[in-house]
Protein backbone atom coordinates (compact mmCIF):
# COMPACT_ATOMS: atom_id res chain seq x y z
CA UNK A 1 0.00 0.00 0.00
CA UNK A 2 1.28 3.19 -0.76
CA UNK A 3 2.70 5.67 1.98
CA UNK A 4 0.27 8.35 2.66
CA UNK A 5 1.66 11.76 1.26
CA UNK A 6 2.86 13.88 4.70
CA UNK A 7 2.18 17.54 5.21
CA UNK A 8 4.67 20.18 6.94
CA UNK A 9 3.35 21.71 9.34
CA UNK A 10 4.31 24.85 11.51
CA UNK A 11 4.57 23.25 15.25
CA UNK A 12 7.00 20.88 16.64
CA UNK A 13 4.42 17.76 17.06
CA UNK A 14 1.52 16.92 19.03
CA UNK A 15 3.15 17.84 22.29
CA UNK A 16 3.59 21.28 21.13
CA UNK A 17 0.41 21.33 19.24
CA UNK A 18 -1.54 20.46 22.65
CA UNK A 19 0.64 23.07 24.86
CA UNK A 20 -0.47 25.60 22.69
CA UNK A 21 -4.61 24.64 22.94
CA UNK A 22 -4.31 24.44 26.49
CA UNK A 23 -2.43 27.69 26.77
CA UNK A 24 -4.85 29.41 24.67
CA UNK A 25 -7.97 28.27 26.62
CA UNK A 26 -6.48 28.17 30.15
CA UNK A 27 -7.70 31.69 31.35
CA UNK A 28 -4.27 32.72 33.02
CA UNK A 29 -2.51 35.68 30.64
CA UNK A 30 0.38 35.12 31.09
CA UNK A 31 0.63 31.61 29.48
CA UNK A 32 -2.24 32.44 27.27
CA UNK A 33 0.38 35.38 25.92
CA UNK A 34 2.96 32.15 25.48
CA UNK A 35 0.32 29.95 23.41
CA UNK A 36 -0.04 33.46 21.27
CA UNK A 37 3.81 34.16 20.70
CA UNK A 38 3.84 30.06 20.16
CA UNK A 39 0.83 30.82 17.24
CA UNK A 40 2.90 34.08 16.27
CA UNK A 41 5.90 32.22 15.14
CA UNK A 42 3.87 29.08 13.60
CA UNK A 43 2.09 31.72 11.48
CA UNK A 44 5.32 33.07 10.69
CA UNK A 45 6.24 29.75 9.48
CA UNK A 46 3.15 28.83 7.89
CA UNK A 47 2.25 31.93 6.22
CA UNK A 48 -1.58 31.76 4.72
CA UNK A 49 -1.68 27.97 5.13
CA UNK A 50 -2.42 28.44 9.21
CA UNK A 51 -6.00 27.22 9.69
CA UNK A 52 -8.55 29.53 9.94
CA UNK A 53 -9.33 28.47 13.52
CA UNK A 54 -6.24 28.71 14.95
CA UNK A 55 -5.94 32.11 13.38
CA UNK A 56 -9.22 33.16 14.69
CA UNK A 57 -8.65 31.72 18.62
CA UNK A 58 -5.62 33.64 18.69
CA UNK A 59 -7.33 36.97 17.54
CA UNK A 60 -9.99 36.56 20.05
CA UNK A 61 -7.57 35.61 23.14
CA UNK A 62 -5.54 38.43 22.44
CA UNK A 63 -8.36 40.57 22.51
CA UNK A 64 -8.93 38.71 25.90
CA UNK A 65 -5.25 39.62 26.95
CA UNK A 66 -5.30 43.14 26.14
CA UNK A 67 -8.63 43.79 28.35
CA UNK A 68 -7.46 41.93 31.28
CA UNK A 69 -4.17 43.78 30.78
CA UNK A 70 -5.97 46.91 31.13
CA UNK A 71 -4.24 49.20 29.16
CA UNK A 72 -7.53 49.76 26.57
CA UNK A 73 -10.00 52.17 26.89
CA UNK A 74 -13.56 50.87 26.47
CA UNK A 75 -14.15 51.87 23.23
CA UNK A 76 -10.54 51.14 22.24
CA UNK A 77 -11.40 47.39 23.13
CA UNK A 78 -15.05 47.40 21.48
CA UNK A 79 -12.31 47.95 18.41
CA UNK A 80 -10.28 45.31 19.02
CA UNK A 81 -13.08 42.64 20.10
CA UNK A 82 -15.10 43.87 16.96
CA UNK A 83 -12.56 43.48 14.36
CA UNK A 84 -11.86 39.98 15.97
CA UNK A 85 -15.60 38.83 15.34
CA UNK A 86 -16.01 40.72 11.96
CA UNK A 87 -12.94 38.63 10.67
CA UNK A 88 -14.29 35.26 12.67
CA UNK A 89 -18.02 35.79 10.82
CA UNK A 90 -16.66 36.24 7.60
CA UNK A 91 -13.61 33.85 7.23
CA UNK A 92 -15.88 31.27 8.05
CA UNK A 93 -18.69 32.09 5.57
CA UNK A 94 -16.45 32.94 2.58
CA UNK A 95 -16.09 29.78 1.19
CA UNK A 96 -19.83 28.95 1.31
CA UNK A 97 -20.37 32.82 -0.10
CA UNK A 98 -18.18 31.87 -3.08
CA UNK A 99 -20.07 29.26 -4.50
CA UNK A 100 -23.97 30.95 -4.43
CA UNK A 101 -24.88 33.70 -2.72
CA UNK A 102 -26.46 32.50 1.08
CA UNK A 103 -27.58 35.51 3.80
CA UNK A 104 -25.26 35.12 6.46
CA UNK A 105 -27.74 34.84 9.65
CA UNK A 106 -28.42 31.47 7.43
CA UNK A 107 -24.85 30.03 7.17
CA UNK A 108 -24.01 30.76 10.69
CA UNK A 109 -27.70 28.44 11.50
CA UNK A 110 -26.04 26.01 9.41
CA UNK A 111 -22.21 25.69 11.33
CA UNK A 112 -24.06 26.11 14.78
CA UNK A 113 -23.21 30.23 15.47
CA UNK A 114 -25.94 32.19 17.15
CA UNK A 115 -27.20 34.41 14.58
CA UNK A 116 -27.04 37.08 17.49
CA UNK A 117 -23.47 36.99 16.79
CA UNK A 118 -23.53 37.66 12.96
CA UNK A 119 -25.93 40.38 13.65
CA UNK A 120 -23.15 41.42 15.99
CA UNK A 121 -21.29 41.34 13.06
CA UNK A 122 -23.17 43.77 11.35
CA UNK A 123 -23.80 46.45 13.76
CA UNK A 124 -20.09 46.41 14.00
CA UNK A 125 -19.71 46.51 10.23
CA UNK A 126 -22.60 48.94 9.34
CA UNK A 127 -23.93 50.91 12.77
CA UNK A 128 -23.37 52.15 15.92
CA UNK A 129 -20.67 50.05 17.84
CA UNK A 130 -22.19 47.83 20.25
CA UNK A 131 -21.12 47.93 24.16
CA UNK A 132 -17.83 46.09 25.68
CA UNK A 133 -20.02 44.24 27.48
CA UNK A 134 -21.46 42.26 24.40
CA UNK A 135 -18.45 42.12 22.17
CA UNK A 136 -16.99 40.21 25.55
CA UNK A 137 -19.96 37.90 25.69
CA UNK A 138 -19.49 37.68 21.73
CA UNK A 139 -15.91 36.78 21.79
CA UNK A 140 -16.56 34.29 24.99
CA UNK A 141 -19.33 32.44 22.62
CA UNK A 142 -17.57 32.46 19.52
CA UNK A 143 -14.15 31.19 21.48
CA UNK A 144 -16.43 28.31 22.69
CA UNK A 145 -17.49 27.36 19.55
CA UNK A 146 -13.72 26.95 18.20
CA UNK A 147 -13.40 24.49 21.20
CA UNK A 148 -16.02 22.49 20.38
CA UNK A 149 -16.18 22.24 16.45
CA UNK A 150 -12.47 22.82 16.09
CA UNK A 151 -9.81 22.38 19.26
CA UNK A 152 -11.49 19.51 21.51
CA UNK A 153 -11.64 17.51 17.98
CA UNK A 154 -7.93 17.26 17.83
CA UNK A 155 -7.66 17.04 21.29
CA UNK A 156 -10.16 14.02 20.92
CA UNK A 157 -7.24 12.64 18.23
CA UNK A 158 -4.82 12.61 21.14
CA UNK A 159 -6.65 10.17 22.97
CA UNK A 160 -5.86 7.14 20.80
CA UNK A 161 -4.70 3.67 21.93
CA UNK A 162 -1.46 3.81 23.78
CA UNK A 163 0.27 0.91 21.40
CA UNK A 164 -0.28 3.45 18.49
CA UNK A 165 3.50 4.56 17.50
CA UNK A 166 4.75 8.23 17.16
CA UNK A 167 5.00 8.01 13.53
CA UNK A 168 0.94 7.17 13.30
CA UNK A 169 0.42 9.79 15.35
CA UNK A 170 2.15 12.18 13.82
CA UNK A 171 0.47 11.43 10.13
CA UNK A 172 -2.61 12.08 12.06
CA UNK A 173 -2.00 15.49 13.02
CA UNK A 174 -0.37 16.38 9.87
CA UNK A 175 -3.89 15.35 7.78
CA UNK A 176 -6.09 17.43 10.54
CA UNK A 177 -3.77 20.44 9.56
CA UNK A 178 -5.62 20.91 6.65
CA UNK A 179 -8.62 21.26 8.79
CA UNK A 180 -8.01 25.31 8.63
CA UNK A 181 -8.80 26.12 5.57
CA UNK A 182 -11.80 23.30 4.21
CA UNK A 183 -13.17 22.19 7.69
CA UNK A 184 -15.72 24.60 7.83
CA UNK A 185 -17.46 23.53 5.04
Amino acid sequence: RPKPLRTVVAWRGRAEWDQVMVGLYCGDSRLQQDALDRVSAWKSRYGPKMPLAVDSTAELIRCKVLDSSGRLKSNELILSYGLALVRFVNLITERKQKIVSIPLRQLAREVDIPVWVVDLRHELTHGKLPRLALCRKGCDVVLEWLRKVYWNRQLGNNLCEEDEDEEEEQEEMEANAGLGSDAWE
